[in-house]
């Protein structure tokens, strides 16, 4: 059999899993959405089961001998061509998978599926007891997963690696030390400033029907494509791939806050048409699959905020914001309302958190997780040592658990390593930004009349349809011709914040 032809089954038998995976895809996001309370013990049967036929398929020595034999030809010289990082990063992943055990695969998949349908309601009854014999099957179950897999720095490094491959947490947590030595004296500044935006417009009444017409809408325009996707109603928003041509996104509404569902839906369509501009001729294999997590944030955090919460996005949409909702924007002006959803305010919800504290959440959530997993925090003591880290980076205490440790849904689903990869994403979507506007022209103009194209097309062509042929940091130094640093994420912020806040240049 020739090169080729070995290639060619190895691609068969990786893109017949991503079959099973979009199945399973399937069900997780019925799960989240439409699924009836009842369904839930059998739902976790089935994930279970997926899971495991999964790493079977994933484990399989037909894989594994077709890798070994594939590493040293010429296909794989160049690693960042499409074969070379096929085989690469299939080899890499390969030699991961094989030190799971099958049994622990499905442990962790039926811990996942049970733990989110218990935090549910542990959230909705701000009830972490009833959660933490789930939280801490989860985390006992990472630890193993770290253990077999092998760190070289410490345990952490072997969970940070299934959302940014080849980071460290060493590394991260330098990036992300840098950006808080420089965030809590902006933040700081702001504080003490005289200057501040009205914000009870946004708390005004905003139909839900209203919201989600609009939410669509502005989506849409920025490029969400919904004949090969749809929005959904979530507990905690997200969005899923299913396969070529179907990438769902949610999202939850306040009928009394305007920024939750409408930034939501901005953050997921991100995400949502980053999955739509990956090569589908590689579907299942890492030229067609996004670069990292981090990558993926630097999308949705981009078209979320330095789009979403921009002049020249308002300066398009506000009249038709108007339009939809009179009651809440007929006497407001415009420059008003932009400073309104530029607010810099210490809260307690990551997910509804400004720009400028937003970071600090993430710090907080990074700092946690590792402390759980090296063994110097028991789940019994989560609770206490989050309000303490939030009055340390925040200044605020949560008054219960709901709007504490229990606001989030990654840890009930097993995404222990998930977090840091928000900041990682803030920081690269503000280098992509300034490298786009330096080859693009004024990109503020383009929002304004309405054209959000240029920025997508771009961004399709230097990050989307690259795929995994070049690493995360690789990735972004390609695009943005710089290292990873805070450096373009502070501009960002001290331009926008400056004028809002009157404060002096920083």
């Amino acid at each position: 059999m020739s090169e080729s032809e070995k290639f060619g089954q190895l691609c068969a038998l990786v893109k017949e899993t991503a079959y099973l995976k979009s199945t399973l895809a399937s069900l997780e996001w019925d799960q989240q959405t439409y699924m009836p309370v009842g369904a839930g013990a059998f739902r976790a049967e089935q994930i279970t089961f997926l899971a495991g036929e999964i790493h079977r398929r994933e484990t399989d020595q037909r894989v594994g001998d077709l890798l070994g034999e594939l590493s040293s030809s010429d296909l794989a010289a160049d690693n960042q061509s499409d074969s070379g990082a096929t085989i690469t990063g299939l080899k890499r992943e390969y030699d991961k998978k094989i030190k799971l055990p099958e049994s622990l695969v499905k442990a962790q998949a039926k811990a996942s599926a049970i733990g989110q349908q218990v935090w549910i309601d542990a959230r909705k009854n701000d009830d972490f007891k009833s959660f933490e014999p789930n939280l801490n099957e989860i985390f006992n179950l990472k630890k193993e997963q770290a253990e077999a897999v092998g760190y070289e720095e410490c345990p952490y490094d072997a969970l940070l690696d299934d959302f940014e491959p080849h980071a460290k947490t060493s590394e991260v947590a330098a990036a992300l030390e840098g950006l808080r030595q420089e965030l809590v004296p902006l933040v700081a500044a702001i504080s003490e400033s005289s200057s501040r935006p009205d914000t009870s417009v946004l708390k005004r009444n905003y139909p839900t029907e209203a919201q989600r017409r609009f939410g669509r809408e502005a989506s849409e325009k920025i490029g969400f494509d919904y004949t090969r996707g749809r929005l959904d109603v979530t507990h905690h928003p997200f969005c899923t791939e299913l396969g070529p041509g179907d990438v769902r996104i949610t999202t939850r509404f306040d009928e009394s806050f305007f920024n939750t569902s409408f930034f939501g839906t901005l953050h997921e369509a991100g995400h949502g048409i980053y999955e739509q501009g990956l090569r589908t001729d590689f579907y299942g294999l890492p030229p067609g699959a996004f670069c990292s997590l981090g990558i993926h944030e630097s999308q949705s955090r981009l078209w979320e905020n330095l789009v979403g919460r921009s002049e020249g996005f308002w300066n398009f949409f506000y009249t038709r914001a108007v339009e939809i909702f009179p009651g809440a924007l007929a006497d407001v002006q415009q420059h008003d309302f932009y400073k309104a959803i530029n607010n810099v305010q210490p809260s307690l919800i990551r997910v509804e958190a400004d720009e400028a504290t937003y970071d600090l959440h993430i710090i907080i959530r990074f700092q946690i997780e590792q402390a759980i997993i090296n063994g110097e925090l028991e789940i019994a003591d989560l609770p206490g040592a989050w309000n303490e880290k939030y009055e340390q980076y925040l200044g605020i205490t949560p008054p219960d658990d709901a709007n504490g440790c229990l606001q989030d849904i990654h840890w009930s689903a097993g995404l222990v390593g998930y977090f840091p990869t928000y900041s990682l994403g803030n920081l690269h979507a503000s280098q992509m930004y300034e490298a786009a506007e330096k080859e693009l022209g004024n990109l503020q103009g383009m929002f304004s009349d309405g054209n959000f194209s240029p920025l997508r097309k771009w961004l399709n062509e230097n990050v989307h349809q690259r795929g995994q042929t070049l690493t995360a940091q690789q990735l972004g130094e390609k695009v943005s011709g710089t290292k990873l640093s805070q450096e373009a994420l502070m501009r960002h912020l001290n331009d926008k914040l400056a004028p809002i806040y009157a404060l002096s240049p920083i």
